[in-house]
């Protein structure tokens, strides 16, 4: 989210591309910055998602590298700035997720006590909080102004790992399942943009099966012609095939080393032959041997409750072996506190 053609994705947003450079003027950090106006003001939301890109574990991270941010954004009109550091916080390995599943004292995974901590995390944060960023609530993404990414996602880690290593982390379950798609003869083969509409067409049904707004087939039209363009394998297409029959499909991107599964959609037909194991695997597979240095599962639910009707997804992905991984979540910085209190009761009435 921090390319620059994620900018054109999201045409109810201007985007701009900024960039820190040193002494000798070389590029040492960048972000894309989407601007959203309020209706009827030239006033504007200034939204980095995920980013920006620069040193977070700089000494001087406020004074040297956030307030001329600040300081620019507030000359081209910001009113607000919203952005999402980079930075981890806490992981969890697969094992631990499962047994914060089972214990009935845990609700929520930060209930659970966690695999591993990133120290310089709460540094980060106690630096924003002393320079006047205020935290938010995760979210996901959302039309409006409801911008907002997951702060909890699930990660395979490929780095150091032979393929054969990463099948032997899967669960059972999962290694099962694989072998039991290619027995019933589902084939997962890669897909264009002329493929979209079969895509969609699942997505849709997926939308209403799990309770949620679907997009609309021209943002995947529009995400495909502008991420392809700045890099032609930058958006793959996947789609799960059983006698023909289209069952499942998912999109996948890279930047660099990092591989996300992006939007996965399915049918409720024929999952007996289990083309969603089939086809995550053909994705993982693909993306190791493109020298990916993890395989990114994307938001999970941090609610472990029974009733959550997400719990079912993050069981799906804990099946892969990886781990959950918490970010520092999203910050905001009111540059104008009148309007900034304004977007909020908007929201909270919505």
């Amino acid at each position: 989210m921090q390319v620059p053609s994620w900018g054109d994705v999201k045409p109810d947003w201007r985007a701009e591309s900024v960039g820190w450079f040193d002494e000798e003027g070389r590029v040492v950090g960048a972000g894309l910055v989407l601007f959203r106006p309020l209706p009827k003001l030239k006033k504007y939301l200034a939204y980095l998602p995920e980013g920006p890109l620069i040193d977070w574990d700089a000494p001087d991270l406020c004074e040297r590298w956030l307030e001329p941010m600040l300081g620019y954004l507030k000359a081209r009109g910001a009113f607000s700035v919203k952005m999402g550091p980079p930075v981890v916080v806490r992981r969890w390995s697969a094992d631990a997720v499962k047994a914060a599943i089972a214990d009935p004292a845990a609700a929520r995974l930060q209930d659970a006590a966690a695999t591993s901590y990133e120290p310089r995390a709460f540094d980060v944060a106690e630096r924003l909080r002393r320079a006047g960023w205020q935290q938010t609530e995760a979210g996901g993404e959302d039309g409006g102004f409801a911008a907002g990414q997951p702060r909890y996602v699930f990660q395979v880690p490929f780095a150091g790992r032979s393929l054969p290593d990463v099948h032997r982390g899967l669960n059972q379950q999962w290694r099962r399942n694989i072998k039991k798609a290619d027995k019933a003869g589902v084939t997962v083969v890669r897909g264009g943009y002329e493929d979209l509409p079969a895509f969609y067409e699942l997505y849709a049904e997926t939308a209403e099966r799990d309770r949620f707004i679907p997009r609309p087939l021209p943002y995947f039209q529009r995400m495909w012609t502008a991420l392809t363009a700045e890099d032609p394998d930058r958006m793959r297409l996947y789609l799960a095939l059983h006698d023909g029959d289209v069952l499942a499909a998912a999109t996948m991107l890279t930047v660099g080393d990092h591989v996300w599964y992006s939007y996965g959609a399915s049918t409720s037909r024929r999952r007996e032959v289990q083309p969603n194991n089939a086809m995550q695997w053909r994705m993982m597979c693909d993306a190791h041997e493109r020298g990916a240095a993890v395989y990114d599962l994307r938001g999970i639910t941090d609610t472990l409750e029974d009733a959550n009707h997400l719990l079912g997804l993050l069981r799906f992905k804990v099946g892969t072996g990886g781990q959950a991984v918490e970010y520092l979540g999203e910050w905001d910085f009111p540059l104008n506190r009148l309007l900034h209190k304004a977007l909020d009761l908007y929201m909270a009435r919505r």
